[in-house]
């Protein structure tokens, strides 16, 4: 049985009960996905979400097997990958699973140590301990799988002062829309089969030394249609959040059944990044063409005052300018939360985004899971896949 905490505090001096020391994370260092056009997907993320140029790796920098932009915004490195020859890996993972990330990639100190204690608890290797140099230092990385074919990275980059890796040169553009606002990566969600939420629970518990805090069950994310199960884990620290869902038996097809198969297979489903002004940021998001799930109906936002109690007191934003633009509001004994989803930024209904701004609140939404799968459930009923 995994340990469950319910109450935790995210402070980065404060050690979660029952997490262990032998991999120490320092942060989410990039996410890297595997796309069909680099060149485009960097332009998208650029125009829409306000990521800026950072660093390149392609044929100019004598990279013959594929071209890597990396974009930047506050904390957040995404790199886009796409490859260079009918016969790369990459195409594999592309034909299966379509655009989707490929790799979490985690900061640490020593990443000999991380391969060395993960693999000796069971992990399987991706990556043997490499050290890559040029002129700036050098860079140890070393790689494990997790669910599905998603990888975790481990990067020690303490004897490096080049702009990214070895490998890469800065990507200067005249095109660099504003940032949105985004500060860093919240949370990544992990989407796995039928029965192998608590395998992958065990796994971090086991191999990364993760503690499970919270749990959702079917009892309580469920709608008319569909269900799911959730377990969130999470690093002794608390900078490092994987929640872990699995569908449930419901009368129709869940998010997590459409995500696994048209994803073929398990797979990160969305990534939270958040803001600190949530309002400006989606307002800037719209306005420059993404797409978000619907707004819920007017209750929900006329019960808002209830559902918040005594933290409405404390709400700085105006309700009637959450619900112009669809934001939620969910809270819990330590404050409250925003929260908005986009549409999925694919063809295929898998990956999304969510956007968040904790007022407080260390949760992640459950008091409004049922007016979000209601707005999903609606968008797959519209692609036919409830």
């Amino acid at each position: 049985m995994s340990k469950e905490i319910k109450s935790v505090d995210y402070g980065l001096e404060k050690i979660f009960e029952g997490a262990q020391d032998f991999l120490p994370l320092l942060g989410t260092d990039y996410v890297e996905f595997y796309v069909g056009n680099a060149k485009q997907s960097a332009h998208y993320y650029k125009t829409a979400f306000g990521f800026q140029s950072f660093a390149y790796s392609g044929l100019e920098t004598g990279n013959r097997e594929r071209a890597s932009y990396v974009l930047k915004q506050d904390k957040i490195r995404l790199v886009l990958s796409t490859p260079l020859s009918s016969d790369s890996p990459i195409n594999n993972h592309l034909a299966k699973h379509g655009d989707g990330v490929k790799v979490i990639a985690l900061w640490v100190e020593d990443a000999t140590s991380a391969f060395e204690e993960t693999t000796k608890r069971g992990a399987k290797p991706f990556m043997q301990p490499t050290i890559e140099k040029d002129e700036h230092g050098e860079v140890v990385r070393s790689g494990i799988y997790t669910y599905g074919e998603t990888v975790h990275i481990f990067v020690e980059r303490k004897n490096y002062n080049g702009v990214f890796l070895p490998g890469y040169v800065e990507w200067k553009s005249d095109y660099n829309p504003e940032p949105v606002g985004l500060k860093f990566i919240d949370h990544m969600v992990g989407n796995v089969g039928w029965g192998e939420m608590n395998q992958w629970v065990k796994w971090y518990e086991d191999v990364m030394g993760f503690v499970n805090f919270l749990s959702f069950d079917d009892k309580q994310i469920h709608t008319e249609y569909s269900a799911l199960m959730s377990k969130v884990m999470s690093n002794g620290n608390g900078r490092i959040k994987f929640p872990i869902n699995e569908p449930a038996k419901a009368a129709k097809k869940s998010q997590i059944e459409e995500y696994i198969d048209f994803y073929e297979g398990a797979g990160v489903q969305h990534i939270a990044v958040a803001t600190d002004d949530i309002i400006k940021t989606v307002a800037q998001l719209r306005a420059r063409g993404v797409e978000f799930l619907p707004p819920p109906p007017q209750a929900y936002y006329d019960d808002i005052p209830r559902r918040l109690g005594s933290h409405m007191e404390f709400m700085k934003e105006d309700i009637s300018e959450l619900q112009k633009l669809s934001i939620l509001v969910d809270a819990d004994e330590e404050g409250y939360l925003l929260q908005i989803f986009t549409k999925p930024v694919e063809d295929r209904p898998t990956l999304f985004f969510e956007i968040i701004q904790r007022m407080g609140a260390k949760g992640f939404g459950a008091g409004n899971f049922k007016a979000l799968f209601e707005s999903i459930e609606r968008e797959q009923a519209l692609r036919g896949t409830l």
